[in-house]
């Protein structure tokens, strides 16, 4: 056997090697994902064309779900209020976790505290966060409305009690929790706008509103759409906040899908109905998430 033949079977098993010890990274996490992830998501496609109540077979009623959801007023009722939590959750936390970005993106004297502050309501549990707001937005006796009298709002806002106000309730809530995350992308992306850009931009005289219009936001495009995807999927599967903090009420002020689904699904055994609300969930995601990116797309082309 010769050299050349030698070297290209030690090639070729060593090959062989890294690539089992690659798949032994990766197997678990396959088998996991396809577990807990892939297999439920097929199911549920089919599940969705079906009549299930859990205890026995699924009946194929083909478009029977989707046609009783065009009917259904409690589901439209779900859209809309989904859709009011995302058109108005995605700007405010945007806006909010920039700026808290923009301001801790500096050399100040205890800076990393006051980013684990801003970072720490993410990673708190939601349970005591929505108990704590629920106290602070109590019509009676919560320090809001006492401090909105104090100032001279003789009838504040009865917020999580009000069909009219629980709503913006929960959406600053959840600015306030998820700011905190998206800002630590943010200043991820301002580390990588080179500095030459802003001397340049200081040299021809630019202040501070022009730097920022002109070298920090074009800078931070493919972070804010990273951020900008990463909110609308995380807003129109909003689930916890509102269960713990109004559970869809008062009344259906706050009913948004995922809880319809919840609802359905294990409060009604309706696992098929649920199922079909489902997908018209996923298809929403997935329909806004590409246009997003064909905007993105032709934004940079």
């Amino acid at each position: 056997m010769t050299t050349t033949h030698v070297a290209r079977r030690r090639r070729g098993r060593l090959a062989l090697r890294n690539t089992a010890v690659g798949w032994t990274f990766l197997l678990p996490n396959f088998v996991g994902f396809a577990v807990l992830t892939l297999v439920p998501v097929l199911l549920l496609f089919y599940y969705a064309f079906t009549s299930w109540d859990v205890f026995g077979g699924a009946e194929w009623t083909g478009l029977a779900n989707f046609r009783q959801l065009a009917h259904d007023a409690s589901f439209w009722k779900a859209v809309t209020n989904t859709v009011y939590y995302t058109v108005l959750h995605i700007p405010l936390t945007l806006a909010a976790s920039l700026g808290l970005a923009l301001l801790l993106n500096r050399r100040l004297r205890g800076v990393a505290f006051f980013r684990t502050v801003a970072f720490f309501p993410y990673i708190t549990s939601i349970v005591a966060l929505a108990q704590v707001w629920n106290m602070l937005f109590s019509p009676t006796y919560g320090p809001i409305n006492e401090v909105l009298r104090a100032i001279g709002i003789a009838h504040p806002p009865g917020w999580t009690t009000s069909a009219g106000w629980s709503m913006p309730a929960v959406i600053i809530v959840g600015t306030w929790r998820e700011m905190g995350y998206y800002m630590l992308l943010f200043l991820a992306g301002l580390q990588t706008i080179p500095a030459q850009l802003y001397e340049a931009a200081t040299v021809d005289g630019a202040n501070a509103w022009q730097k920022l219009r002109s070298v920090t936001l074009p800078g931070l495009r493919p972070t804010t759409f990273l951020v900008t995807v990463l909110l609308t999927i995380g807003s129109f599967k909003v689930f916890d906040l509102i269960l713990v903090m109004t559970n869809g009420g008062p009344g259906q002020s706050t009913l948004v899908l995922s809880q319809y689904i919840f609802q359905k699904g294990f409060g009604e055994n309706q696992f098929g109905y649920a199922s079909a609300v489902s997908v018209v969930l996923f298809a929403l995601c997935f329909l806004i998430t590409v246009v997003q990116f064909l905007v993105n797309k032709r934004r940079n082309s």
